[in-house]
């Protein structure tokens, strides 16, 4: 009988053992394994929607103004309801001009690129023709005077490329890029403080200049590489 009772007991044991040991391989299945993250969900550009959320500004105060900019210290609640507070340069925006000639040549045309000192950076700079829009100015209107100001040229055809944003963590500066297309040559008259050399290079080239870290500006970096990728695919049509 005794012995009868300790088989039991045995068998018992022997299940609850294989019992616990599903239980915990059951419970390691379903733990995320250490050292691996869960892969973030696929976005397809077909399906991407511009959306404008705004935060609401509990307050705002202008801690310094200045001639071409201000800077704002804001207390708000960002869409997301995170209170937080933020110091932004609030400027009137900029526009950016590829000024293009492809009389010779489509596919590798030529594209004026200007060099100046910029302080800021504590060198001079190869970049595209730009300048700041003054309050309520049209940004194509500010684009034809801040090209035939710094270059001379005018163009017979505009139209937009790409708008962007250079460093919206601090900066509400938006730089709204235009093509220019059909050239005129004219006399420059740049502003007092703008000391500007300008060059017709060609596209080519200008990529080449970035690939070897000889342009630096991001207005350009952004605006030849995605004329170049947009004109590479239009040619392909």
């Amino acid at each position: 009988m005794a012995d009868k009772k300790k088989g039991a007991k045995k068998a018992a044991a022997k299940e609850t053992v294989k019992v616990s040991a599903k239980a915990v391989k059951a419970e390691k299945e379903k733990a995320p394994k250490k050292g691996k993250r869960s892969k973030p969900k696929s976005l397809k550009a077909s399906s991407v929607e511009v959306e404008v959320e705004k935060a609401e500004v509990l307050s705002s105060k202008v801690v310094y103004q200045g001639p071409l900019f201000k800077v704002r210290h804001d207390k708000l609640i960002e869409p997301g309801g995170k209170h937080s507070e933020r110091d932004v340069i609030r400027h009137n925006g900029s526009v950016v001009i590829l000024a293009v000639d492809s009389s010779k040549s489509k596919k590798n045309p030529w594209i004026v690129i200007e060099r100046q000192y910029r302080h800021a950076a504590n060198q001079y700079l190869w970049e595209l023709p730009a300048g700041k829009l003054e309050p309520g100015e049209d940004a194509l209107v500010g684009a034809k005077r801040e090209l035939a100001e710094e270059t001379g040229y005018a163009a017979k055809k505009w139209r937009p490329l790409v708008e962007y944003y250079a460093s919206p963590g601090f900066l509400g500066e938006s730089m709204k890029v235009f093509v220019a297309e059909g050239l005129m040559a004219g006399d420059a008259h740049p502003e007092d403080d703008e000391q500007i050399e300008f060059r017709l290079v060609k596209l080519s080239d200008a990529i080449k200049m970035i690939e070897k870290g000889a342009i630096l500006d991001g207005k350009t970096l952004t605006s030849v590489l995605l004329y170049s990728r947009l004109n590479t695919k239009k040619r392909k049509k």
